[in-house]
């Protein structure tokens, strides 16, 4: 079979700068890869990150290569072999390469005629609702984003600490949403000791869980604090690939899971139920995406415990449609078409 493969760079608008604890971005770039048939095409999305090595000039640096094997394989549901050649062409790069490997998926599922969730066998009934990410800013600004998620229904929400001002911005969001499911992510900022700190003060706040407390090059401090931590710990800078898997089970209860450091939706699979296995809760995660990268991720969702997939909803414009997320209910439902659901926009 013949396939036609390309790809080219967007630079996407957020609706507001988004800060956490490393820096901030006003901007995102991400590359879309298509592979079509003839017929179909399959889209996907690398929202490369600079904290894991990549851009999106590495990214397009080293498509050619990953796509010449999509050509050379020739066949679409030659899922598992293109992934591994591609593994062994490109070791790095897990952006570039779940990029081709959601194209490829999406390709495979229109050409079947099913949503992605439909080929793999999952429900769609066991989806849980995704966070809406409250990145750090000024506290009333805070205050205000949060006002604003409420209001468009969001019953989750994940808040970025790493500042002098975390007691004052947690006591300022449960004020306006005072019954709302609470998540927080320090993206590493906090030494073991004031994670500790923190975090007994997060616990009166009726937050759900913890996200990465502590650098993710100290597993020991990771592991010191969820031995001692009154809540649950996720872990993701610590996450990165299914051989982190066995490590974290030791020092975290809940994976993070993200289509951009593991490098493919196959792989994705694996690390869920290999974190299953070992005991730990699951989470995917995302960068600021596209809805062609997106969509993708939304598709594993009934296979997850928490989902915090919301990197489309923190732009100001995004030129592809994907799965409906209204109020962060992600609705597998309302896939009416196949593949990922992810498409064009007129």
């Amino acid at each position: 079979m013949n396939l036609e493969t390309s790809f080219e760079r967007l630079t996407l608008d957020l609706a507001d700068p988004f800060t956490i604890s490393r820096g901030t971005q006003e901007t995102a770039e991400n590359v879309l890869v298509r592979i079509a048939d003839g017929e179909h095409e399959g889209i996907g999305a690398a929202a490369p990150s600079e904290h894991y090595g990549e851009t999106a000039a590495t990214v397009e640096a080293v498509l050619p290569d990953l796509l010449a094997v999509v050509e050379e394989v020739g066949d679409p549901h030659a899922l598992e072999r293109i992934e591994r050649r591609m593994a062994h062409t490109v070791r790095d790069n897990p952006a570039a390469r779940v990029a081709v490997s959601i194209a490829l998926h999406d390709l495979a599922a229109k050409r079947l005629d099913v949503p992605l969730h439909r080929y793999w066998g999952l429900d769609p009934e066991a989806t849980p609702a995704t966070s809406f990410t409250i990145g750090l800013d000024s506290t009333e600004r805070m205050r205000e984003k949060t006002e604003s998620a409420v209001a468009a229904g969001h019953s989750v929400l994940k808040v970025k600490l790493g500042t002098e001002r975390d007691r004052e911005i947690i006591d300022a969001i449960r004020d306006v949403a005072p019954d709302i499911r609470l998540r927080v992510d320090a993206n590493e900022a906090w030494t073991p000791h004031e994670a500790l700190d923190n975090i007994d003060v997060l616990a009166d706040f009726d937050v759900e869980f913890v996200e990465q407390p502590v650098s993710a090059e100290n597993g020991t401090g990771l592991e010191y604090v969820h031995e001692r931590s009154p809540l649950p710990i996720a872990a993701d800078e610590s996450c990165v690939t299914l051989a982190d898997i066995p490590r974290v089970a030791e020092h975290a209860d809940i994976a993070n899971i993200k289509l951009m450091k593991c490098g493919g939706l196959r792989e994705a699979k694996r690390m869920i139920h290999a974190a299953r296995a070992h005991g730990l809760e699951v989470m995917c995660g995302c960068m600021i995406e596209s809805n062609a990268a997106i969509a993708a991720a939304c598709q594993l969702a009934p296979l997850l415990d928490y989902a915090d997939l919301d990197g489309s909803l923190l732009l100001a414009d995004d030129p592809y449609g994907g799965v409906p997320i209204e109020g962060g209910e992600i609705d597998l439902h309302g896939v009416e078409r196949s593949g990922t659901a992810a498409r064009a926009l007129d």
